[in-house]
This record gives C-alpha cells, structure tokens and sequence, in this order.
C-alpha cells in the first residue's frame, strides 16, 4: 500500500511529540508517553523510531499487545538489516541462545517453570526497552547468567554469583555486570510485581501501610 506523504509540519510537530514522550518515558510517566508517541506515529507514519518507541513504553507499561503492534509498524519501516533481525527474532516461536539456556540450567536446578518463564519476560523485556542501543549477543551464556541470577534475587531464591557462574560457564564479574544492566534498564526492585512469582507478595504490606497511613492523616486533619 502507498504511504501517504508526510508534510513537513506534521514531520516537525511529530519530531517535537516523540522528543516529548521521551521525556516522560524516562519518568515512568508511560501513559502519557504513550500517548504522544502514538499521536507522533500518526503524524509521521514512516519513521520507525517513533514506532519503536511506542513499543518501549508499552512493554513498560506491560501491554505486550499493543507492543507486537507497534514492533510490526517498526519492522514494517526501518531499513537497518541488523535492527530487522534483531527485532524480528521476537516474533519467532524458536528460542534464542539465551532462552534456551534459561529453559536448559534453571529447570535443572530445581526452579519453577513460572520463575524461568518471568526470567525469558525479563529477557524479552530487556531487549525491546534498550531499543537500538548496541547488545553484545555473542555470549549467550553470560546474559542467562545475568537474568538467572536476577531473577533470583527478585523472588527470594539467591544464589551466589559464582556458582550460577559455574552452571553457565562464564565468569561471576561479568554476571554482576549484566545484573546491573538488566536492573537499571528496567528499574527492577526487591519483589517486583513483573517478574515475582511467589504466592503472598511483601510490597502488597507495604502498599496496604501506605494507603493506611494516608487515611490516616485524612482523618487527623478533618478531625
């Protein structure tokens, strides 16, 4: 299908909308994000940068079908052969090096299927919300360590670095390196509710202690 011409305001005022809801997105403010890239992609529905934006606030805000939709518009747009292959391997139903490890060594050491399912979202996550930015995928082992370990800590399962280095082969530095990265390109906390999987959920306490202590400051100033 023929795309329509894009004019040169609608290029401009797209330009200033995705420069907005970057803005935003880097303050988890991803509804908002949302919206101004989505309104960005109707402007300028030829550059993929917008496209793929929407799909890194989306898969934020943990809405992976509106993620697939706008990862299709980016394919359907970028000329880069390298981004296509990278971001069209999450349309694949076979699993990368990195998945097939996880699926491999954390069944064999006698976690859940659901804990390694959060680690492979944790993966899939990582890699759309990086973006374009470079990923060095030519140690595969090393990234299943990293996510392994991560996840671990995340459900109250640790286990010392350098043993899951042993079952990956790879060394303990560079585990703690791809933990970091993983922690700080998807802000991930202490039982975070994208990726725990146990049955009772300590920041729901914390939650609940909040919203006790604010009613709580209501009535002692009505009063």
């Amino acid at each position: 299908m023929k795309q329509r011409p894009v004019s040169a305001t609608d290029k401009l005022r797209a330009q200033s909308l995705n420069r907005t809801g970057l803005e935003h997105f880097q303050r988890w403010e991803l509804e908002t994000a949302i919206t101004l890239f989505q309104e960005a992609t109707r402007l300028d529905d030829v550059s993929p940068e917008y496209h793929l934006n929407l799909a890194r606030a989306a898969v934020r805000l943990g809405d992976y079908e509106m993620m697939l939709q706008a990862l299709g518009d980016y394919i359907r747009t970028e000329s880069n052969k390298a981004m296509l292959d990278r971001f069209e391997a999450l349309f694949s139903n076979a699993l990368d090096d990195v998945e097939s490890l996880l699926t491999t060594v954390m069944p064999k050491h006698k976690l859940p299927l659901e804990v390694v399912g959060a680690a492979i979202q944790m993966w899939v996550e990582y890699r759309v919300t990086i973006g374009k930015e470079f990923i060095d995928l030519s140690h595969p082992e090393a990234w299943a360590g990293a996510l392994d370990y991560t996840i671990r800590k995340v459900n109250f399962l640790e286990m010392p670095a350098e043993q899951i280095a042993k079952w990956y082969d790879t060394d303990e530095g560079i585990i703690r390196e791809g933990h970091h990265e993983l922690v700080k390109a998807l802000d991930i906390m202490p039982c975070d509710y994208r990726y725990f999987r146990g049955e009772n959920n300590p920041l729901d306490k914390l939650v609940e202690a909040a919203q006790m202590l604010e009613e709580l400051e209501e009535r002692f100033k009505a009063a």
